[in-house]
């Protein structure tokens, strides 16, 4: 009776201990149940980390918007800790005209790159409360520097700069080509080459960003190989640095 007793005790002491650990089992992860690994908004350090092709969502705030066709958007987008270039995301019409600068959005879509350039596609959005526009960041002095790559898709400035000569398509020296290769007109994108220390670089000014009737358009026909200029724009990149340029005044 006694050894019957001791066993019942023991089963039910093994029974217990098995509804114990299966309560710990049970329990919460620690940590912020919406951080990336939960599949919640990353960071933007956590965004660089993820690999390409993998799914991502951010929460970041409108910036520019470059396009709207087909239902879809492709728009310039910055937070504090970082930029993101949104391309082609499901938007409607009447969604795209009320995306104003600073508005926050929650982005899910995948990391991608082409030639260089990060950016998120296949997304969708959701509005937000909230509101940002950041002072742009002065990376003149970055170029050439592989800690340029660490600002790409942000609102930049280049001081300084000096306009060079290209070469059009019948042979004249001039400062800018409608296209890359001269084979544009008015209303499409324009390219021009400016220099510092010696190293030359080519910038843009994306017509479905600023168009012909914009200032910035304006002011980059009206250069001169020679002028020193200032610029604003956001830092896209295409094969290295070819940031779209919104703003040319002269240096200060």
């Amino acid at each position: 009776m006694k050894k019957q007793f001791l066993r019942m005790l023991a089963a039910l002491l093994a029974l217990t201990l098995i509804f114990a650990l299966c309560a710990c089992g049970a329990a919460e992860p620690e940590g912020d149940p919406s951080s990336a690994d939960g599949g919640g908004v990353m960071t933007h350090a956590e965004y660089d980390a993820a690999d390409l092709d993998s799914a991502v969502t951010v929460e970041t705030y409108v910036q520019a918007k470059q396009a709207w066709a087909d239902g879809k958007a492709t728009l310039y987008t910055q937070a504090e800790d970082g930029a993101y270039f949104i391309y082609q995301m499901a938007c409607t019409e009447e969604e795209f005209d009320s995306l104003t600068p600073g508005t926050k959005i929650r982005v899910s879509g995948t990391k991608s790159e082409w030639t260089g350039e990060v950016e998120i596609i296949n997304a969708t959005f959701e509005l937000l409360e909230g509101n940002f526009i950041p002072e742009p960041l002065d990376v003149t002095e970055m170029l050439g520097d592989d800690e340029l790559a660490a600002h790409q898709n942000e609102f930049v400035a280049f001081k300084g700069m000096t306009v060079e000569p290209q070469t059009d398509a019948a042979g004249n020296e001039v400062a800018f080509l409608y296209n890359w290769d001269g084979s544009g007109s008015e209303g499409n994108d324009l390219y021009f080459d400016v220099s510092l220390n010696g190293e030359k670089y080519t910038f843009t000014v994306r017509a479905n960003l600023c168009g012909a009737d914009s200032d910035v358009y304006k002011a980059v026909k009206a250069l001169k190989v020679g002028d020193v200029i200032d610029m604003e724009g956001f830092l896209y990149w295409y094969d290295g640095p070819n940031p779209h340029i919104t703003s040319v005044v002269p240096a200060e």
